[in-house]
């Protein structure tokens, strides 16, 4: 069972860690800007566990067809941190290597370059992905809990103590928290 989150913490080289990290850095921060470092935290987990089910699910009948790469590293929470970027984004287009195109195809396209990253499994990538368009589209509302929970969890162990450590940014819970502090 632990195998459901600890999978994301999984890497056999170099490359595919420094791809790992470029994607974390760049998507996941993203992301916890808009929902708080809280939030973040639970639907890192949440689409890990989600991830891994719906991998879980797929493998059998994928593997019939083609070979299948185990499951590793953190591009599957990636993967779903982008769909949800994408579905909620409020742009229409935007531009990809220079190209204006839409902005619900931009996963997409990702997904096709991230099958060229040494040891990343596309299923798993894929799994990511669709789990997190259908978070994004509203059909995971069980993972979306009030801001005054959110508020009310920046103030207990261990997320009182992230905010008191120094260079680490923490972004609150509540919207007009978030706010306040973008400003400052």
């Amino acid at each position: 069972v632990h195998r459901l989150v600890t999978y994301i913490f999984v890497y056999e080289d170099l490359i595919s860690l420094t791809c790992g990290a470029i994607i974390i850095w760049y998507f996941a921060g993203s992301f916890e800007k808009n929902v708080g470092t809280v939030k973040h935290c639970f639907l890192t987990i949440a689409f890990a566990v989600l991830s891994a089910f719906l991998y879980l699910l797929l493998r059998p009948v994928v593997s019939r067809v083609s070979a299948v790469e185990d499951a590793k590293g953190f591009m599957p929470v990636a993967f779903a941190t982008l769909g949800v970027s994408t579905t909620r984004s409020r742009m229409k287009t935007t531009l990809f290597f220079g190209v204006r195109v839409p902005v619900v195809l931009v996963p997409w396209f990702m997904l096709c370059i991230a099958w060229f990253i040494p040891h990343s499994s596309l299923l798993s990538n894929l799994c990511g992905l669709l789990v997190g368009e259908a978070y994004g589209l509203g059909y995971c509302f069980c993972l979306d809990f009030p801001e005054s929970v959110g508020s009310k969890l920046d103030r207990v162990f261990p997320f009182s103590l992230l905010k008191r450590i120094p260079g680490l940014k923490y972004i609150p819970g509540s919207l007009a928290e978030r706010r306040a502090f973008e400003s400052s």
